[in-house]
């Protein structure tokens, strides 16, 4: 893909007032751009005469009119992150400073810089692969502890040198494969199949590890939607308020009360919930109240886990009807990991305690009232998490473009086993051979396309 070799300019700091605002420029006349806009407090300092990863003081001006007072970051090609001259300008964090410095740039030279374009020079001046790449967006808007710790991994290349040491060695077999094939007619191997069947089995068993890692990659990466259900007034905006530590839902004891889904977010163990109080399960007459119902068994479909809730004040004498909807929502959930919450058990005696817990054995006792039992069930949600591979710093797939690219490449080794298994010719074999080269090059960018590249870098902020 080729881009115009023109500097760019872009605000590196989020939009609006702060304290201090990054404005940042790429490509060959970054530096004398800045330059001839910058007046240094040390008399006669020429930017460009400066060592690259230097900080220098001054003024941005604009003729004899002075703007701000900056600092001004310079790095010059290739030691900088697009590979490119790159001038970084940290002036105040007004909107209007910000406005006029960058006005002067673009009536000096520069052009404003597209989505992800200072990346996208990154990954074309090869300073990053297309993983890293992408990983770096993961970083940026990555909002708990595990979500970073893997975007920093695949930054830092751990997936990409994964797949490029498999592609490495597969290529190096597919070479002899080919060349085999230009002796055909002398019937000689080049590539000891025993070796490469040895190699193809471990390509498959690291293809699929990296594909089974997508599950817990998934989840970290977007969060686990949980619904809270049960019928109106057992304390799920109460449990809800509790487990985020503010009054996020209305909590009255009137039944009925939470008419919509509530949702917000928090962090356990590093891990992203997305909890959602939904509307009290009944029969109702109220058209409002049914919609919010009927939301209710849509956000059931749409989630993860599923924590039901019921009064156990109001049920220790009717547990039977209980374990009624539990079932319901076991038979028609089958797959859904399902926590059961006996909630408000500060108003249970011992002797009713025991029976609730050997009427039904896998309940959480809880009060959301109280706290007690909160730190329980947020232990029993990360217990349904796997993350071993996290712990263990092994590499986690959370790109659903490399995960497809790995199911792909998966398929097409799977092929070549098949002929070698079956005895297959060599022609036939470096056909598939090709086609797992092709995916992963995909994934780390040997091979793309235009399209390809529009597409991740246009969910990129600008700036970055």
């Amino acid at each position: 893909m080729s881009f115009n070799n023109d500097t760019i300019v872009a605000l590196a700091t989020p939009s609006g007032s702060g304290a201090i605002s990054v404005i940042r420029l790429s490509g060959q006349e970054a530096i004398s751009i800045v330059d001839s806009c910058f007046k240094s407090v040390i008399q006669n300092k020429s930017l460009a005469k400066q060592h690259t990863h230097t900080i220098h003081l001054g003024h941005i001006v604009d003729d004899s009119r002075e703007i701000d007072e900056v600092l001004v970051s310079v790095f010059k090609n290739p030691n900088s992150y697009t590979g490119e001259n790159v001038v970084e300008i940290s002036c105040h964090g007004s909107t209007y400073i910000q406005q006029e410095i960058i006005q002067l740039f673009l009536r000096n030279g520069c052009r404003m810089a597209n989505a992800g374009e200072f990346t996208l020079r990154a990954f074309l001046n090869g300073k990053l692969d297309l993983s890293q790449a992408e990983a770096v967006a993961d970083l940026i808007s990555s909002d708990n502890e595990a979500s970073h710790q893997v975007a920093m991994q695949q930054m830092r290349g751990g997936f990409s040198s994964e797949i490029a040491k498999l592609r490495e060695e597969l290529m190096n077999f597919a070479s002899l494969i080919e060349l085999e094939l230009d002796f055909s007619e002398e019937d000689v191997e080049f590539a000891d199949r025993s070796a490469f069947k040895e190699l193809i089995d471990r390509i498959s068993f690291v293809l699929k590890r990296l594909m089974d890692s997508f599950a817990v990659g998934n989840v970290i990466k977007n969060g686990i939607p949980i619904a809270i259900v049960g019928e109106p007034n057992v304390g799920k905006s109460t449990l809800l308020n509790a487990l985020l530590n503010e009054e996020r839902a209305i909590v009255s004891e009137i039944a009925g009360t939470t008419r919509d889904t509530i949702e917000d977010e928090i962090s356990i163990g590093g891990i992203g919930f997305r909890f959602i109080d939904t509307a009290g399960i009944r029969e109702t007459k109220d058209v409002v109240e049914s919609i919010g119902i009927k939301k209710t068994f849509e956000k059931i479909d749409q989630s993860q886990v599923v924590v039901y809730l019921f009064d156990s004040f109001k049920s220790i004498d009717n547990l039977k009807q209980v374990k009624i909807e539990i079932e319901k929502i076991k038979n028609k959930h089958p797959l859904k990991p399902l926590l059961i919450i006996a909630n408000k058990i500060d108003n249970l005696n011992n002797s009713q305690t025991e029976i609730l817990k050997k009427e039904i054995s896998e309940v959480l006792l809880l009060s959301a009232k109280t706290g007690k039992g909160v730190e329980q069930l947020t232990e029993s949600l990360l217990s349904l998490i796997n993350t071993g591979a996290l712990r263990n710093n092994e590499t986690i797939v959370t790109n659903s473009r490399h995960y497809d690219a790995l199911l792909k490449a998966f398929e097409e080794i799977q092929k070549v086993k098949f002929g070698l298994d079956s005895g297959l010719s060599g022609d036939l074999m470096a056909i598939d051979i090709r086609q797992a080269l092709f995916h992963f090059g995909e994934i780390t960018g040997e091979i793309t396309t235009d399209d390809l590249l529009g597409n991740i870098f246009a969910n990129f902020c600008i700036g970055k």
